[in-house]
């Protein structure tokens, strides 16, 4: 059996342990020191001024985009392929997700296909770094540029990457990240952060963090209760050590998937940058059912990130989104093969020797 993914701590383990036991000693389990460590720390791993802790990914989105300043009616630009979270957020904030759709290789928001959804509504633009892949960056900031355009990206599955030697989270006013188990960062529960440049914007979301408290119980604005607990920052301290051998091991992994998936009759998403991260390794078949059933027959785990395009989604209905003709096709081929720390070179081989043997036997 290949599982897709391991979520018990490895190599680590000592290092969660350590962190849990200290978070416990102390008794203090909310807005605390460990908090305010990991803000600093994260901050820096991800080359931004400020951090700012928070419940989930999608409070991360959805809190950047409030404390930018969008309100009720306006729109925000994002991409149709991804989980539907990133699109929840922008309606959690007020605004309507308006989609355009993919580029057919990089996976990502096609800047053309962004510049032709602008509206006199839209106000802002939230490319999602998918798979660990990041958009195309610059394209999309000189799109930004000319039409006065807010920029929040999504980072929350692409910690650390790179985009042209920039690190993600970097190009726009605020970045949101997910700390969801199966992250390359991940805690041991949910949890999420913003990263931004700017003093202000940083301030304003620890008041909406947490209830829009200016200090105790003097609510200046209408916040949330959205904040990353002491147990899971402490966690994500002890984490954040390892992250990048695990995505050296990632990137490894990835590699020899591609030189062994090679001459398969099935397609690999293009490698733009060096700066991927591989949270995800997508393989692309017009028979993903069987090359899937077949998979799983072998004892391999797969999975498919994801089967319904978010404009397609009946949650969305009511935003009357547009088509997305790439979206689509992909969200009817893409399926995840295995790939995290942990796994062996011959864990790939078993792998891509199964996807050779279903191409041999359905040309």
């Amino acid at each position: 059996m290949i599982p897709f993914l391991n979520l018990v701590p490895g190599p680590d383990a000592d290092d969660v342990r350590a962190a849990i036991e200290r978070v416990v000693t102390r008794g203090w389990f909310v807005l605390g020191p460990e908090l305010d460590a990991f803000e600093k720390e994260f901050a820096a791993a991800a080359g931004s001024a400020h951090a700012v802790g928070v419940g989930t990914g999608t409070d991360a989105l959805a809190l950047a985009l409030r404390a930018a300043g969008l309100r009720a009616g306006d729109e925000v630009i994002t991409a149709p392929l991804s989980a539907a979270y990133s699109a929840l957020a922008i309606m959690m904030a007020g605004a309507r997700p308006v989609f355009a759709d993919i580029d057919p290789d990089r996976l990502t928001l096609d800047p053309a296909k962004v510049e032709a959804a602008i509206t006199p509504k839209s106000r802002a633009i939230m490319p999602v770094h998918l798979y660990g892949q990041a958009a195309d960056m610059p394209a999309l900031m000189r799109i930004a540029a000319r039409h006065n355009l807010v920029v929040i990206e999504d980072c929350c599955q692409a910690h650390f990457a790179t985009c042209a030697g920039q690190p993600v989270g970097s190009f726009g006013i605020a970045a949101a990240y997910s700390f969801y188990p199966t992250k390359n960062l991940g805690a041991l529960g949910d949890g999420g952060a913003i990263t931004t440049g700017s003093a202000d914007l940083a301030a304003r979301l620890r008041r909406l963090r947490n209830g829009g408290q200016t200090d105790r119980y003097h609510h200046g604005e209408f916040g949330v209760n959205s904040r990353l607990d002491e147990m899971q920052a402490a966690i994500l301290r002890a984490r954040l050590s390892w992250v990048p051998r695990w995505t050296d091991e990632r990137r490894r992994l990835a590699a020899e998937y591609r030189r062994q998936l090679k001459d398969a009759p099935v397609v690999v998403p293009a490698e733009h940058d060096s700066g991927h991260v591989y949270h995800l390794f997508p393989i692309l078949s017009r028979d993903r059912a069987a090359l899937q059933a077949q998979l799983k027959a072998r004892g391999i785990e797969t999975l498919i990130h994801y089967p319904v395009p978010i404009p397609r989604q009946p949650a969305l209905a009511a935003e009357h989104p547009s088509n997305c003709p790439v979206a689509d096709r992909i969200c009817a081929e893409v399926l995840s093969l295995p790939l995290h720390p942990g796994m062996s070179s011959a864990d790939v081989a078993t792998v891509t020797a199964a996807v050779h043997a279903f191409s041999a036997a359905h040309p």
